[in-house]
């Protein structure tokens, strides 16, 4: 039996594309997720995949980068397949037999591949925070309160007034006018 399996980062993305390259492989169960890339953690659709899988099942993925983000966690998804006497296939991958020894350790070389560009994008990521700050930029999210609306709510403050009725007057959370009084002392 063909098992798919298919996930998208985010739920702003589709998973259409890769739902039918495993209807058009024979896939009749397929599991979905939306998870980020970055974990490979938190991904209970990919795990419940995997313990779906009998003897001589295939577990089928459209792209190996939808499985896995790091090399170890390719080679551990491999082995629990592996495990359960099924094998995998990558269809973005035709040329690769994964039921084979050479074709598990390609799919290892492209797991390592996959975990190299993630790692990439890290870094210019980070690149990018940096060049922004030594810009001058601010990084983060915008403050809820403007510099006026801050010195109103201290001198509410040092007037003595409730915090979360500050905080209701000028439609900011308490913990905001909290923050802003922890911050002047």
């Amino acid at each position: 039996m063909f098992i798919g399996y298919a996930r998208v980062s985010t739920t702003v993305q589709n998973l259409d594309r890769q739902i039918a390259a495993l209807r058009d492989a024979g896939c009749e169960t397929i599991f979905r997720e939306a998870a980020s890339g970055k974990s490979v953690k938190d991904r209970p659709e990919l795990a419940r995949a995997i313990d779906q899988l009998g003897s001589k099942d295939v577990l089928v993925v459209a792209e190996w980068d939808r499985a896995t983000r790091s090399m170890l966690d390719g080679i551990q998804i491999m082995q629990r397949v592996a495990e359960r006497g099924a094998a995998i296939k990558v269809l973005d991958k035709p040329h690769l037999d994964l039921t084979t020894p050479i074709g598990q350790g390609l799919l290892a070389l492209l797991s390592a591949l996959a975990e190299d560009e993630r790692q990439r994008i890290l870094k210019r990521a980070a690149e990018g925070r940096a060049a922004a700050k030594a810009k001058g930029r601010l990084m983060g999210r915008p403050a809820a309160l403007s510099e006026h609306q801050a010195n109103k709510a201290l001198k509410r403050i040092a007037a003595g007034d409730n915090i979360r009725e500050i905080a209701r007057d000028m439609g900011v959370s308490h913990s905001t006018i909290s923050r802003l009084q922890k911050r002047v002392g």
